[in-house]
């Protein structure tokens, strides 16, 4: 059975009886029975071997002996595949080296060494494989058996010689003939002197002979017949004639290059097959490192990160494998496989470098330019950490450099440029605007009004746009918009804190927890920040903190920039930004341009408030000033916060701590100075803010007071935002960088918030004594014509919002209404309103406040009633010094300047009650002291005995006033009465008083009946019914300061 096996084996040549998959060897050998494929490979054979004759003999034969193969050229040899070992020991050799561990089934090479039928047989290594356990007695054995096997050997192919002897010898004289003939072509050789018989030496002893004597001259053939000898030597076997081929040589050559162009791709091919095969076979095992350029270019272009990193680490390992094979074989040479492996891994490694290479400048270009994205885009469009996936490419695929340290370096550097090119850009734009406005008119006092007026119709926060003009409010934008970029945690300031936060996970090593260490640990050594790196990245966030407070501070605290000459150089690109790329992008404000014809000229001097500051825009009002310096302060105080946060500063040097206080103090102290300074101006023009229209809450004042405590609030509301900073000290640890408020600066605004009001209440009384002008003066410029006709202007129609502002007494009344709004309500609460956004009392101030308002309303109230007061005087006057007032007889009526005089009050109620209702008792009351008082003096003035007749008609005269305007009489008019009474009871002697008791029932009478029939014209003063839910508490009473009951008639 194990015989059985063997053959099967050696006739299918395998290794093994149950193979797992096809032999490679299998494909590259033909069939024997494929005749095709026979003829073709002996084609390709002939061309190769100088004895296709004999290989074409013996392979169009069978095998000579079975078991025998062929050569690698296909040939047929008598090498048997396996062979009895030649000592007797055993029937197979292949099968008992397989015993003792030799692979001679897989390497026909080595089983060549171990047959004795192989030309290449080793009897040493034969003996040392086949017989190393052997005896001497087994090998003496062997020897006899070896013997034997030759002497048979010997014995028959002795007895082959003799049987085919006959034959030889034949054979040998065909060969001597031919050789001759076509030596000497025909001609009988010249035999020496002494003859030999014909043999081989003899043969070649002629041969030499000849040569010889042809050579000098002797042979007689040559010297018989010349041209006959050359035409024999041409084709003869001597050197001369290239032993008989000389003639068709050059033909042959010729045939020989054609065929080779002809024929020699296709009968090359098998040399190339063998190559290729070999080639592909190299490719197959290494294909995955032939694919590796290819497979980083496309990860390349796909932006495939991980597969990038995954082949080029592979690529590496496999050229670190040749590496160590070249170091292995020294100066061995190396086989082919190893030839093709370093080959490969070279070529390889070429393109993979080159691209790896190329492929990293991109990456740390991307590095050191991801500082010019924008946060905003950063955030929408890009991861926010893309810089630590950059880095950790650059750590897996190796870097000279830090990345970690480039980035931080790069991101520092970006960070400086960017601060300086933003701080001196901005401050140089601002200018130009500043000075812009400076040389811009002035805007009239009404422009300023209007604004004004719209704040008290709308919150500060609803409308910004209409605080102020255009131009300023730009400004404004743009100065806010300064502060917000370099202050802002979405600005300059953010990036500063995130670039430390940054860099302190690096210290900390946080940061570097994710990151690689690259191949074999390479790049381990960059994950660590040195300590004179630490240093002065600790330094440099010191140094970006400083520069943005030296920007802030100079805002602030300077004066406005004379140089403006950074405004002629082009706008510069962003840090990093290369100049293609920056240049379309970068578009500015025209008017930011240099223009030689227009250039912006300096700001002129006129001594006004803002021309020191840099910060304030010229003709800006104090109500946008309020609005956006405390928006400024904020950012201000905020930064300063978050700049005092960052670890450096709070644990270095105290000396950075002071500097920011320092900003936050100057920032302060400066903005409340201007903005003092723009109040004080704009409490001289609130008068303009007077429209004479109605308020639609309170029917019996203008619009006024509550544009003047929208004024005043929003002031103080700004300037509590200004002095404390509140949204800043919300923030921990604020209360360090942000002190509170000096007692200096609270006092400066205190003194100016005192100031206004005086300023805002004499603006109040000059627009209602002041004559209103028809067109071309102060209140009837275009803002008024845009916010009401010029019919309404001058209208005598009196609305519920529209009044005659042309009449003096009409703008008395609404005056004296609005103050006592201002005194009664809007006043005091401004004045909580002060105190609680200062934590002050203003106990001098509301005194000294209301003593002036009284001041004030009493001066005005004089100013209305005077013209009529005068009248009233000269009508009582005129009455009681007329001739005929005293009667004849008894006084049966009262006299014509009685109801002259209460006209004159008809007119007087008329106007009051339709002007301003709640100053009619004030009004009226106040005219009837006046009158009691001026008939007192008017009846003192008269002889100083009075008779009866005089005695009723002055007591008809007083009563018919007193009771036509009981609703009005006051004590004080009471007592004048009295005084009227005790006057006339003084200057009569007993007997008229006692007539007189004796006709005050008549006197009655007669009072009742002329004030029944003059109730008609007096009706307005009789007192309105009230209604039966009110009770007499509710009824509106006179409200007389003591300044008016005081003044004398």
């Amino acid at each position: 059975m194990a015989d059985f096996d063997r053959n099967v084996l050696e006739f299918y040549q395998l290794s093994t009886p149950f193979p797992t998959e096809w032999p490679t060897e299998k494909d590259n050998k033909s069939d024997d029975s494929d005749s095709e494929q026979e003829q073709r490979k002996q084609k390709i054979n002939r061309r190769k071997s100088r004895y296709q004759a004999l290989e074409r003999a013996v392979s169009t034969r069978a095998s000579i002996i079975q078991g025998s193969e062929k050569s690698a050229n296909g040939v047929n040899n008598l090498v048997q595949k396996d062979e009895p070992d030649p000592l007797g020991t055993s029937d197979s050799v292949v099968r008992t080296l397989k015993q003792l561990g030799v692979p001679v089934q897989d390497d026909f090479r080595l089983r060549n060494r171990f047959l004795l039928s192989s030309t290449s047989f080793s009897p040493a290594l034969f003996l040392s494989q086949m017989h190393a356990t052997a005896d001497t007695d087994s090998l003496l054995n062997g020897l006899d058996i070896l013997s034997k096997s030759i002497d048979q050997k010997s014995a028959s192919l002795k007895v082959l010689v003799e049987s085919n002897f006959e034959r030889f010898v034949r054979a040998k004289a065909t060969i001597d003939n031919v050789y001759k003939e076509m030596k000497y072509r025909g001609a009988e050789p010249l035999s020496p002197a002494r003859g030999r018989g014909h043999s081989r030496h003899a043969s070649k002893s002629s041969f030499r002979n000849s040569s010889g004597g042809a050579a000098l001259g002797t042979n007689p053939l040559a010297l018989a017949s010349p041209v006959a000898n050359d035409n024999r030597k041409k084709n003869a076997l001597v050197k001369e004639s290239d032993y008989g081929v000389m003639g068709i040589k050059t033909p042959l050559l010729d045939v020989s290059a054609k065929a080779e162009d002809v024929w020699g791709p296709a009968l090359g091919g098998r040399e190339k097959e063998e190559n290729l095969k070999t080639v592909s076979t190299s490719l197959d095992r290494y294909k995955e490192y032939v694919e590796a350029s290819s497979n980083i270019a496309d990860s390349i272009k796909r932006k495939d990160y991980e597969a990038l990193v995954e082949e080029y680490t592979r690529a590496r390992r496999f050229v670190d494998e040749a590496r160590k094979l070249v170091e292995d074989l020294g100066s061995s040479p190396p086989s082919e496989t190893e030839t093709y492996q370093i080959l490969l891994a070279a070529r390889m490694w070429y393109d993979v470098d080159e691209q790896i290479q190329l492929f990293k400048r991109e990456v740390w270009r991307r590095l050191t330019s991801l500082h010019n994205i924008s946060r905003t885009e950063n955030m929408v469009a890009q991861p926010q950490d893309q810089h630590m996936e950059l880095i950790s490419l650059l750590l897996e695929l190796g870097a000279e450099d830090n990345p970690i340290w480039v980035w931080l370096l790069s991101r520092y550097d970006h960070l400086k440029g960017k601060i300086s090119s933003t701080g001196e850009r901005a401050k140089v734009e601002i200018e130009v605007l500043r000075r812009r406005l400076a040389n811009a008119e002035n805007p009239a006092p009404q422009t300023v009004a209007s604004h004004l007026r719209n704040l008290g119709r709308q919150s500060v926060e609803s409308k910004v746009t209409g605080l102020d003009s255009p131009d300023v409010i730009e400004l404004w934008e743009k100065m806010l918009t300064f502060l917000s970029s370099l202050l802002s945690v979405q600005g300059i300031l953010g990036e500063v804190i995130e670039f430390w936060q940054t860099v302190e996970g690096f210290i900390d090593g946080k940061a570097q927890k994710s990151l690689p260490t690259g191949y074999n640990g390479e790049s381990r050594g960059h994950l660590r920040l040195s300590q004179q790196g630490t240093v002065d990245l600790q330094k440099g966030t010191v140094e970006l903190v400083d520069m943005i407070r030296a920007h802030v501070f100079e805002f602030f605290a300077g004066v406005p920039p004379e140089d403006i000459s950074l405004l002629f150089s082009p706008l510069p690109p962003s840090p990093g930004t290369p100049i293609s790329a920056g240049a379309p992008s970068n578009r500015r404000d025209p008017r930011f341009n240099f223009d030689a014809n227009n250039l912006p000229p300096p700001s002129p001097k006129r001594g006004e408030p803002w021309e020191k500051f840099a910060f304030w825009p010229p003709t800006s009002n104090s109500v946008s000033g309020a609005h956006y310096l405390s928006k400024m302060l904020t950012l201000v105080g905020s930064g300063a916060s978050e700049m005092a946060g960052v670890a450096p500063v709070s644990q270095g040097d105290a000396k950075q701590l002071e500097m920011l206080k320092t900003l936050v103090g100057a920032a302060r102290e400066r903005s409340v100075a201007a903005l003092c300074a723009a109040w004080g101006k704009d409490a001289e023009s609130i008068k303009y803010v007077e429209d004479w229209k109605r308020s639609k809450d309170m029917g019996d004042v203008t619009r006024m007071p509550a544009s003047f405590a929208s004024f005043e609030g929003a002031l103080l509301s700004g300037m509590q935002k200004i002095l404390y900073i509140p949204e800043a000290m919300a923030k921990l640890d604020a209360g360090d960088i942000v002190p509170p408020p000096s007692a200096k600066l609270l006092q400066m605004v205190r003194n100016q918030y005192v100031t206004t009001l005086y300023r805002a209440l004499s603006g109040m009384v000059e627009n209602a004594e002041r004559a209103v002008k028809k067109a071309d003066d102060e209140w009837t410029t275009d803002v008024d014509i845009t916010a009401r006709s010029g019919s309404d202007r001058t209208s005598l129609t009196v609305g519920s919002e529209t009044v005659d502002a042309g009449d003096r007494n009409v703008r008395m009344l609404l005056t004296l209404g609005n103050l006592y709004s201002l005194r009664t309500k809007v006043v005091p609460n401004i004045n909580g309103q002060f105190e609680n956004a200062f934590s002050v009392k203003l106990t001098d101030e509301s005194k000294t406040i209301k003593d002036v308002l009284g001041q004030i309303d009493a001066q005005l109230f004089q100013s209305y009633t005077r013209p009529s007061l005068e009248s009233l005087r000269k009508i009582i006057r005129a009455g009681l010094a007329d001739p005929g007032w005293a009667p004849p007889k008894l006084a049966t009526e009262v006299k014509p300047y009685v109801y002259e005089a209460l006209l004159t009050l008809v007119l007087v109620h008329t106007q009051v009650s339709t002007t301003a209702p709640s100053m009619t008792h004030q009004v009226l009351s106040y005219l009837l002291e006046q009158i009691s008082r001026e008939l007192l003096e008017s009846l003192k003035a008269r002889p100083a005995r009075i008779d009866l007749g005089v005695l009723m008609q002055a007591t008809l005269d007083v009563e018919f006033f007193a009771q036509t305007l009981s609703q009005y009489t006051t004590e004080r008019a009471s007592a004048i009465q009295g005084e009227i009474y005790s006057m006339l009871e003084s200057r009569t002697d007993n007997q008229a008083s006692a007539r007189l008791q004796d006709k005050l029932p008549g006197m009655h009478e007669i009072l009742k009946k002329l004030r029944e029939r003059s109730k008609n014209e007096f009706a307005c003063f009789k007192r309105p019914r009230r209604p039966q839910n009110q009770s007499s508490s509710q009824v509106p009473q006179a409200q007389v300061p003591p300044s008016r009951t005081a003044t004398p008639a």
